[in-house]
């Protein structure tokens, strides 16, 4: 065996066992040490347009996902599968003896980029600590700029805070109501709310002779809307049912929910039972837990679930 493959067998078997630590570590949370799926993104950010922009030497760093094989690699680009072995060792080989191989192929998204072709090449390059490839960019356009990401929970993370800083920039919702701790765990919510609000002002609007302005509108949603609902949630202690959820959340969910049932039974139900009957239907245990652990692991399920009416139940 010559030097070449030896030492080409070596860095596979390290970069696999790294894959299999990685899992095992992220065991409670397999999602966390998944690759990046470029569709999984795209479906969050709604890119608006895509650009080609050419060849351009890029970090390898911020290559972060991939566009078809993001099962094959773990979120560090180690390799998850054994059967990655001979083109990973081939391409390892190349990067020993200095021969050039063609540039890699990204999209470019939100300043990170995702592999649409190359993923062995960054790989391999990741592993060997290689800080910059050549790579040919397509440039898909957002709003949106991202860093220092790991999985797509950071992503949610970073899209939810860009969210509420256009909410509560936009719409003045924080010093109409000196409210500041609207809080979502996922993105696309306070579009939800920014049209209750606007129904609540259609509403008002009623009978009126003037029209009611946006200002008007909020304190008078929240004073009563949100805030008695969010009084009765506080309550009941209906958020300790539902580990890692806010009260906006509660409060979406349970509007909807409250809806749905007055449309089944009638319009006197009151505000206390919706609670009450909704934190029994849906509230949190373990035996949930562990049967969506195991639906997630049969069917990959999206993390950009942005139109969930409920919780998992």
């Amino acid at each position: 065996m010559d030097f070449v493959t030896h030492q080409t067998e070596d860095d596979f078997l390290k970069a696999h066992n790294k894959a299999l630590l990685n899992g095992f570590q992220h065991i409670l949370s397999p999602e966390e040490a998944k690759l990046i799926s470029l569709n999984d993104v795209k479906h969050l950010l709604k890119p608006t347009a895509e650009t080609y922009v050419g060849m351009k030497v890029i970090p390898i760093e911020k290559i972060v996902g991939s566009e078809g094989r993001y099962n094959d690699f773990d979120n560090k680009f180690f390799p998850k599968s054994t059967h990655l072995r001979n083109r990973w060792e081939r391409v390892d080989a190349a990067a020993i003896q200095s021969i050039d191989l063609p540039p890699i192929k990204v999209y470019e998204i939100s300043g990170l980029y995702f592999v649409r072709d190359g993923n062995h090449r960054v790989s391999v390059a990741k592993t060997r600590g290689v800080e910059f490839i050549d790579a040919e960019v397509v440039s898909l356009q957002s709003e949106i700029k991202l860093k220092n990401i790991n999985n797509v929970n950071d992503i949610i993370r970073q899209i939810i805070y860009y969210e509420k800083r256009v909410f509560y920039a936009e719409t003045a919702f924080g010093d109409i109501t000196d409210y500041w701790c609207l809080d979502f765990s996922s993105p696309g919510r306070y579009d939800v709310v920014y049209n209750h609000i606007l129904t609540h002002k259609y509403f008002m609007n009623q009978d009126k002779k003037e029209e009611v302005t946006m200002e008007e509108a909020i304190e008078s949603w929240f004073n009563n809307v949100y805030y008695p609902l969010i009084s009765i949630i506080n309550r009941k202690h209906t958020l300790r049912a539902f580990p890692h959820r806010t009260l906006g959340d509660l409060y979406v969910w349970i509007v909807r929910y409250w809806d749905d049932i007055k449309q089944k039974y009638g319009d006197n139900i009151p505000m206390d039972e919706a609670v009450s009957d909704f934190k029994k239907k849906y509230k949190f245990s373990i035996f949930r837990k562990i049967k969506n652990k195991i639906s997630k692991l049969i069917l990959r399920k999206s993390m950009t679930n942005n139109q969930d009416i409920y919780p998992e139940t």
